[in-house]
């Protein structure tokens, strides 16, 4: 898998988890607010457009002010599975 499907895959995961704690509507609202992720109504990343990573940052950053530690709380057994690609991720929470 290269690394712009991992993020795909990565950021799906991340989204997952949202709508399980903010329901469907909230969550993929709030990933669509991230202009280069093409976000599917079930909360799939379709497309990524420009640096993966700067949108996981700004996805990661959409979700934080929406609800902060829980959040953190949630998405931390997410970036265990990616280490490497969510290092800065992680460390803005």
């Amino acid at each position: 898998m290269d690394e712009n499907e991992q993020y795909k895959s990565l950021i799906t995961e991340v989204i997952g988890k949202q709508i399980v704690i903010l329901g469907p509507e909230i969550a993929v609202l709030k990933a669509r607010n991230v202009k280069t992720l093409e976000v599917s109504n079930e909360g799939k990343v379709l497309k990524i457009e420009g640096d993966p990573k700067a949108a996981l940052e700004n996805l990661v950053d959409e979700y934080v002010a929406l609800s902060g530690q829980i959040v953190r709380s949630a998405l931390t057994s997410v970036f265990t599975k990616y280490p490497e690609l969510a290092k800065s991720a992680v460390e803005k929470i």
